[in-house]
C-alpha cells in the first residue's frame, strides 16, 4: 500500500509508503492521504494523528511525472487543485497532527508538514520550498502559515531561492518544535501524542476551532 495507517490507543500514525519514490505525492498517495483522514475523523476512538513518511524522505513533494511529464512544470503551474481533497480532509481532522519529519520534506511535501500543527524534525531532516524553482505555485498554505511560523523575511528566503534548510537551522529560525536523532523521532512525537490525548477533547477542538494550534 502507498499509504500506512497504524493505530494504537488514541493515536494514528499515517505513513506515506512510497519510499523508492521519497514518498512523492502520486494521485493514488493523495487519494490515500485524503480518505484516511475522513476515516480518522470519523473514528471516535482516535484523538491525535502523526504523519510520517517511509525510507529516507518525508516527502519529495508532488510527483510531477505523474502530472504530465514535466508539463505541469512550466511557470505559473498551480497545483492547489490537484491535491485539495487531501488539504481539505486534513484540515477537517479536529484533533492535533503532529509531522515527524525523518527527512526531505520538499515542495508539496514542506506544505504537507506545515498543514500539520507542528513539526518534529530528526537530524536528518532537510526543508526546501522549490515552487519557483518548477514553475508551481503553493496552494495549500504555505505562503501563509510560514511567514506566521519564521517571520516575512526568512520566509522569503526560504521561498525566493529554494535552498535547503537543515534542521538545526529549521529549529533555530522556529520553523520546527525541536530536532531528534532518527531513532527518537517516532517515539518522542507518539509520547507526546500520548500526552495530548489525555487532555480535554472539547478543549483541544475548541483551540483548534480558534485557530490557535493551527495558527490560522
Amino acid at each position: 500500500p502507498v499509504l500506512r495507517v497504524e493505530k494504537r490507543d488514541a493515536v494514528a500514525t499515517v505513513t506515506l509508503n512510497r519510499p523508492e519514490a521519497m514518498n512523492a505525492l502520486s494521485a493514488q498517495l493523495r487519494l490515500a492521504l485524503g480518505q484516511a483522514f475522513r476515516e480518522l475523523q470519523a473514528d471516535p476512538e482516535v484523538r491525535v494523528a502523526i504523519v510520517t513518511g517511509a525510507g529516507r524522505a518525508f516527502c519529495a513533494g508532488m510527483d510531477l511525472k505523474e502530472l504530465g511529464g514535466g508539463e505541469e512544470g512550466a511557470t505559473g503551474f498551480d497545483t492547489s487543485a490537484v491535491g485539495q481533497d487531501m488539504s481539505e480532509a486534513i484540515a477537517a481532522f479536529e484533533g492535533p497532527t503532529i509531522a515527524a519529519v525523518n527527512g526531505h520534506a520538499v515542495t508539496a511535501g514542506f506544505e504537507l508538514a506545515l498543514a500539520c500543527d507542528f513539526i518534529i524534525a530528526s537530524t536528518q531532516a532537510r526543508f526546501a520550498d522549490t515552487h519557483a524553482r518548477v514553475g508551481i505555485l503553493p496552494g495549500w498554505g504555505l505562503s501563509q502559515r510560514l511567514p506566521r511560523l519564521i517571520g516575512i523575511a526568512r520566509a522569503k528566503e526560504i521561498s525566493f531561492t529554494g535552498n535547503t534548510v537543515l534542521a538545526a537551522q529549521a529549529c533555530e529560525w522556529g520553523l520546527v518544535n525541536r530536532v531528534v536523532e532518527p531513532e527518537a523521532l517516532l517515539p518522542t512525537c507518539q509520547a507526546l501524542a500520548a500526552q495530548m490525548a489525555t487532555c480535554v477533547p472539547q478543549v483541544l477542538k475548541a483551540l483548534l476551532d480558534g485557530g490557535y494550534l493551527h495558527g490560522d
